[in-house]
This record gives C-alpha cells, sequence and structure tokens, in this order.
C-alpha cells in the first residue's frame, strides 16, 4: 500500500481543482503537505478541510523569488522529498490574434516557472539522495489544440524537459515523471458551453470527462517507492482520448 508517511511535499496550483484533490490524496496517504497557490481564500478553505496542511500565497511568475520561496518551503516542512508541478494558466487566442504578451505569459508562468522551481528544489533533493517529481501536463501537449499554440508549447516543452531532466538525475536517486490528463472536470472545464462539453465527450473513448482523483492516484502512484525505477516518462490520463 502506498503511504507518504515521514515525507514532505510540495504542491503547486492547489487552490485549483486538480490541486485540491491531489492535497487530498498526499494527506489521505499520510503526507506532510504545503500547499501554494495565488488565491489565498481559496488555500484558507483547503485549510479549514485539511488542518494539518500547512499554505502558502506564492505567484510563480515572481521567477526572481522562486529560489527564496524554495527555501521558505524546506524551512517550514523541515526537508523536501516531493514537489508536484501542478500550477498552470491558459490565455487562449488564434495565433494570428495572439499578442506576444499573452504567448510570454502563459511560457513563463506554466514553464519557465517550473524548469526554475524544479532546479532549486533539485538542489534540495541532491543533498537529501532522494527526490520524486511529478509534472502536471496536457493532452493539448500531444495532440495541440485550436487557440491554444501557447497553451500547447508549454506543455510539451514541460514533457521535454521532464525528460532531460530525468537523465541528468536518474542516478542521483531522483525521479522525474510528468502526467498527462485529458478533460478533467475542473475550474477550466466548468464554464466550457454545454455543447462544447458534449463535442469533447463524444471524443473520448470512455464517453465520460476525467476526474480529478483519477489524476491523482497516477500522481501518488509515480510519487511512491513502488514508482522507484520510473523515470522520464509520461502517464496518460485522458479515457483513451489519446494513446501514444
Amino acid at each position: 500500500m502506498i503511504n507518504f508517511k515521514n515525507k514532505n511535499i510540495l504542491i503547486t496550483g492547489a487552490s485549483g481543482g486538480i490541486g485540491q484533490e491531489l492535497v487530498k490524496k498526499f494527506v489521505s496517504l499520510g503526507g506532510s503537505v504545503i500547499g501554494s497557490g495565488t488565491k489565498i481564500e481559496k488555500l484558507n478553505l483547503i485549510k479549514k478541510k485539511y488542518p494539518n496542511i500547512k499554505i502558502k500565497k506564492f505567484d510563480l511568475s515572481e521567477h526572481s523569488k522562486i529560489e527564496e520561496f524554495v527555501d521558505d518551503v524546506f524551512l517550514e516542512l523541515g526537508g523536501l522529498d516531493i514537489l508536484i508541478n501542478n500550477a498552470g494558466i491558459n490565455v487562449d487566442n488564434l495565433s494570428l490574434r495572439m499578442k506576444e504578451e499573452e504567448w510570454k505569459k502563459v511560457i513563463d508562468v506554466n514553464l519557465t516557472s517550473t524548469f526554475l522551481l524544479t532546479k532549486h528544489v533539485i538542489k534540495k533533493m541532491l543533498k537529501n539522495k532522494f527526490g520524486r517529481i511529478v509534472n502536471i501536463t496536457s493532452v493539448v501537449g500531444h495532440t495541440g489544440n485550436l487557440g491554444q499554440s501557447n497553451y500547447a508549447a508549454s506543455k510539451a516543452g514541460i514533457i521535454g524537459m521532464s525528460k532531460s531532466l530525468a537523465i541528468e538525475y536518474a542516478k542521483k536517486n531522483i525521479t522525474i515523471n510528468c502526467v498527462s490528463p485529458g478533460f478533467i472536470i475542473s475550474d477550466m472545464t466548468t464554464n466550457i458551453a454545454e455543447k462544447v462539453k458534449i463535442y469533447l465527450t463524444s471524443r473520448i473513448p470512455m464517453g465520460k470527462l476525467g476526474t480529478g482523483e483519477d489524476v491523482s492516484n497516477c500522481v501518488a502512484f509515480l510519487s511512491s517507492d513502488q514508482a522507484s525505477y520510473v523515470t522520464g516518462e509520461t502517464i496518460h490520463v485522458n479515457g483513451g482520448m489519446y494513446m501514444s
């Protein structure tokens, strides 16, 4: 059975739908969790649900402050064993209408911030000779999607980055993997028009949207000792919508 007792875990994007499921999963499996996000109100609500977790408001787009953020998390938890890079944004537009700042904003938050956070966390993990890193990507990073060239590029970039880092640190007992969700019931899908949901569902062989728990189950596995020989991989959680 998977157990994260005595393991310290940082989950970014903890205030979102998938983020909350990740917090729930790791708490239920005995982990010491700190959840970060930009919306303190939502973080406080999560804290009410799970009083033993720690929360930290932080904007990952502030790249110059990421190293300090990692140091603070390390001190608060007394160490850091597992990093779940879940934070992400989307600013959709057709390519000819997309402004340069819209492109840069998504790349900066989704890709550059993930790289910088991972880089500074790995420094800590190297000293402990142990680490598990799971990056949340997206089916869009594999298939592309109308009006999401920036988002697709950022998620595809995370996959390539993860494979490279997995090679670099494979002999250091640090594994780096990805979980690539398809259409998951979350904040991002709540506002989609019903006819669009019907269309999306029709593209999924299982005929339904996934849940945050579907994602958190895979993340927990990749973070556990059961996956100690798995690195540089991407697990697809999309109901058969895309198969690599």
